[in-house]
């Protein structure tokens, strides 16, 4: 399952650098397919969600650090662990019930956001 980031958040930024995916940003910022992956051009999400990789889609969050879930791949693949909720100081970054994921399929993701 993906990794979100709870209204806990102290917006101490300390997760963003972390995610090998970029699949984090600070509260009101937008996003973007590409940042941190390969993907170009118009592309499927995980989701099911089609955006252009290029253009900026709206924050998750306008308050707190947010994670991407079509992004996540809970650092399957790259670590051991969920490297965002390893430095969390305060455990605000833990599993998102609403998106299970198989490790399967955390390493697909993987696989389509870095084209391998």
């Amino acid at each position: 399952m993906a990794i979100k980031i709870t209204d806990e958040c102290i917006n101490c930024g300390a997760c963003e650098p972390e995610c090998p995916n970029n699949a984090i940003y600070e509260g009101a910022v937008d996003w973007k397919a590409s940042d941190g992956t390969s993907l170009q051009g118009t592309i499927t999400m995980p989701s099911g969600l089609t955006v252009d990789a290029d253009s900026a889609q709206e924050p998750v969050s306008d308050d707190v650090y947010f994670i991407v879930t079509d992004k996540c791949t809970e650092c399957k693949g790259f670590h051991e662990e969920p490297q965002c909720a390893a430095v969390c100081p305060v455990d605000c970054c833990v599993p998102d019930e609403d998106h299970v994921e198989s490790e399967e399929a955390l390493l697909n993701k993987k696989a389509f956001l870095h084209g391998e």
